[in-house]
């Protein structure tokens, strides 16, 4: 199906929960909707809209045809300029009062279209995030289409849509803090429909550990999940072959599921080469081009590239823990080291020792454009948190994955990728040195290692299928367009 005739052409209003790892794909999606014809105006909250400002260029943020960057408050006080925000305080207060200032932006949208002269059509549908259904209620209550985009993975999403079991069954709030360690965790959760009977309390999204029946987390991904319900189509990033009993599973309580994942893959054989878009990118951190030119002098699958994403925070020990254990296996590495990786520090700060002992086969940077290091064939291996992007992204470049997951659904991604996938190995919680180079020396070299990239050069296989230029993906897209948002 081909581009919207201008005449006619849609204006959606696109708004992803404040963090990195929803913005990424949700832009990306806002992409394909403009290059099918869309007016697009993608909204950000305050602080994140200054950080892309500053991040990218602010000329072509604000000088794009028929897509422009919008933003509202999102009730919290002003915080550092290059951190992520307080993911509890952030959610509460998007969910308790972000619903009238989106109402208001989208009225002085169409007040502005109707003095335009034609050159910004009204508002005609919105694409609100899973975890921003606030937006769904102000979709609703302007008479306008809508759908949701879920930006985690469809594991993910099961875990968080049967929280209210654990508290059916007193399997939540945890009775006492020693539960965290005393073997609790390792309970088996067999109930969940399309999901692994073996799966224990500890794969499961991380808000469950906790002995606080108010938590926020816990709740708000009640309340979030529950209210997905409200949209007329659920979007999802991933492809059918990765998770088709989930999906199934997820068919059978939720609106109609459109796969448009991978979504990296999908923008990069839809969208048009000499688009401007294609320029914007996401990223909240300024990318640093120099670690791609490093990777072209280095062997063929000889780097470990290291990268815990845009939240996770870690100790000033397992920092060590993991920079000695990277120096003694002896690989080449790369690692994207955030100036807020070490939790109460500005600036993550590694040892002298150990810059001496790794200088010649090392490359540190604070933020790498992560899709293209990892299609990159000097990557052998991806050290992760094990957030979805980059378990997509780790998965479309057919490499093999050594997980540490943090928080979220992070856990469950991982059980997935070292269990049901057999892509990934995991390391504990308390990492040791010891652990991170042994861990390593098998996914590099080891027989299961190379079991992990066979699986992983499969799963490769259709995720490029699912995004090509006729790909399910793609018509997915355009079914959503069709079926829902022009409806």
């Amino acid at each position: 199906m081909g581009s919207l005739a201008a005449v006619e052409r849609p204006h959606a209003v696109i708004i992803p929960y404040p963090a990195q790892g929803h913005i990424t794909p949700m832009l990306k999606l806002a992409k394909l909707l403009h290059t099918r014809g869309f007016h697009v105006t993608f909204v950000n909250n305050e602080f994140n809209h200054r950080r892309l400002l500053r991040s990218q260029s602010a000329d072509k943020l604000r000088g794009l045809p028929a897509f422009r960057f919008d933003a509202i408050a999102d009730g919290l006080p002003p915080s550092d300029r290059e951190a992520t925000q307080d993911t509890a305080a952030l959610s509460y207060s998007t969910m308790t009062t972000c619903l009238p200032r989106l109402k208001e932006l989208i009225i002085k949208l169409n007040e502005e279209a109707g003095t335009s002269g034609g050159a910004l059509p009204p508002v005609t549908c919105v694409v609100a995030d899973g975890t921003m259904c606030f937006a769904l209620v102000a979709a609703h209550e302007l008479g306008l289409r809508c759908a949701t985009f879920w930006a985690p993975s469809a594991c993910g999403f099961m875990g968080y849509c049967y929280y209210k079991g654990l508290v059916e069954r007193g399997l939540f709030p945890l009775k006492e803090e020693a539960q965290l360690t005393n073997g609790y965790l390792d309970t088996i959760i067999n109930w969940i429909p399309s999901m692994p009977k073996d799966l224990r309390l500890r794969d499961l999204p991380s808000f469950v550990r906790t002995t606080d029946p108010d938590d926020i987390m816990f709740n708000f991904f009640i309340h979030e999940t529950t209210a997905m319900s409200q949209a007329s189509a659920v979007i999802i990033n991933t492809f059918d072959e990765l998770d088709a009993p989930l999906l199934d599973a997820m068919s059978k309580f939720l609106p109609p599921i459109y796969t448009v994942g991978p979504l990296h893959l999908t923008v990069h054989n839809n969208v048009p080469e000499d688009s401007p878009l294609l320029g914007i990118g996401s990223n909240l951190w300024k990318e640093q081009d120099a670690p791609l030119r490093w990777l072209d002098d280095q062997p063929p699958r000889s780097v470990v590239y290291v990268n815990f994403g845009s939240i996770t925070v870690m100790s000033d020990e397992h920092l060590l823990e993991f920079a000695w254990g990277l120096a003694n296996s002896g690989y080449t590495f790369l690692w994207n080291v955030r100036p807020d990786l070490v939790k109460g520090h500005d600036n993550a700060v590694l040892p002298p020792e150990f810059s001496a002992a790794t200088e010649g086969r090392s490359m540190l940077s604070t933020w790498c454009p992560q899709e293209k290091v990892l299609e990159h064939e000097a990557v052998g291996v991806f050290l992760t948190h094990s957030g979805w992007n980059s378990s997509l992204e780790g998965i479309c470049g057919g490499v093999p994955m050594v997980c540490w997951p943090f928080f979220t659904e992070q856990q469950t991604n991982c059980w997935y990728k070292c269990t049901e996938w057999g892509i990934g190995m995991e390391i504990g919680e308390e990492v040791t040195r010891t652990e991170v180079e042994v861990i390593l020396r098998e996914a590099m070299e080891g027989e299961k290692g190379r079991e992990m990239r066979r699986r992983a050069l499969k799963l490769q296989e259709s995720a490029v299928a699912s995004a090509r230029h006729d790909g399910r993906s793609m018509r997915n897209v355009d079914r959503l367009i069709h079926e829902v948002l022009l409806a």
